[in-house]
């Protein structure tokens, strides 16, 4: 497994990022840890979860369990130096904080309480989970309507973020800060605010990237690039629909959609036709779909680290498998096609 500089943060990660948001829920905390031993063997050792997880469905009873059985795998494991671990604070949300959105006190305080699940000192890369103000991910670009987006206040929150955020780096809880869920502005003023402020600069953005979901594609591709802002891209099966297991508008037991019918907004009358035009470029070069897919988001022009998951560990081997696939240049001319013919099926 290649290793790889992630931005400016300092860190260096494995080049595949392992998912982990369905520990606790899909799968049971042995089921995570015979996941985390793979990956580790295999040479993955960036992971990424969340204070929210595990999901589909969140459950106020189950926040916070994905990073508790992280933390009972390193108490048994030992070695928290080989990994470099992600987690992420929720903003206003329905299950964790319906008030209000992150601050200050908050980012402090689920911090700690993540170095208490994780049963670890720092953490290696902490995330906000998503902006306070809206924005258009999570399928909202639909409606998307930036008007009544306050930037003094925007800015005030920014600012004292990333001062808790200073203060934390210097005491040793938080190595580097990122991003997730943001857009291209969004970023832009954080790093803004970062250099004309002496604050700490946030390093990486986790945002939804897939064959079907190439938002990243423009205006991000090139803020990426020229500020080094490598995508840390999360679904980059499109959650389970690149695999080919829901053609057919199916629903197998335990899967994702089992207890998400619309697989959060993805299910459309364009998505499955989508979804078979790319099986078939699979098919007819011999390659696995789902190997096919996490390579391709490796390809692009700005640096991406696709987070893997999986519900089985046959599943994770295959994902795991596409570190060693290089897609031809007929493939890509392929895929560029089918891009074309199916720019946004949801």
């Amino acid at each position: 497994m290649k290793t790889l500089p992630l931005g400016k943060t300092g860190l260096t990660v494995s080049e595949l990022c392992l998912g982990t948001m369905t520990w606790g829920s899909h799968n049971t905390e042995s089921e995570g840890h015979e996941q985390a031993d793979l990956a580790l063997d295999h040479g993955i050792t960036f992971w990424d979860t969340a204070e929210m997880y595990p999901t589909n469905p969140v459950r106020a009873e189950t926040v916070g369990g994905t990073e508790a059985i992280i933390g009972t795998w390193l108490a048994k494991r030992g070695g928290r130096d080989r990994l470099q671990i992600a987690t992420k604070v929720a903003g206003k949300g329905p299950i964790i904080r319906p008030d209000k959105g992150i601050t200050g006190a908050i980012l402090r305080e689920a911090v700690e309480a993540s170095l208490r699940r994780l049963q670890t000192d720092y953490i290696d890369l902490y995330q906000l989970h998503w902006p306070n103000r809206d924005s258009y991910h999570f399928r909202q670009m639909w409606d998307f309507d930036p008007r009544h987006i306050d930037r003094e206040a925007e800015t005030r929150h920014m600012v004292e973020v990333l001062t808790m955020a200073q203060t934390l780096i210097a005491e040793g809880k938080i190595r580097a800060i990122g991003l997730s869920n943001e857009t291209v502005w969004g970023a832009g003023r954080w790093l803004h605010l970062a250099e004309t402020l002496g604050l700490p600069r946030m390093g990486s953005v986790q945002n939804e990237y897939s064959l079907l979901c190439r938002q990243f594609d423009t205006d991000w591709a090139e803020f990426s690039v020229v500020e080094d802002m490598p995508l840390l891209a999360f679904s980059p099966l499109a959650v389970g629909l690149l695999s080919g297991k829901y053609q057919g508008d199916v629903t197998p037991a335990k899967t994702r959609r089992f207890h998400t019918p619309n697989l959060g907004g993805r299910i459309t009358p364009q998505v499955f036709p989508a979804v078979a035009a790319y099986l078939d470029i699979a098919q007819r070069h011999g390659l696995d779909p789902c190997q096919m897919a996490i390579a391709f988001t490796m390809t692009r022009p700005f640096r991406t680290i696709p987070i893997i998951g999986a519900t089985t560990i046959e599943q994770l081997k295959t994902n795991i498998g596409a570190a060693a696939v290089t897609l031809s240049p007929d493939v890509m001319a392929d895929i560029a096609k089918t891009h074309r013919d199916h720019p946004a099926p949801y």
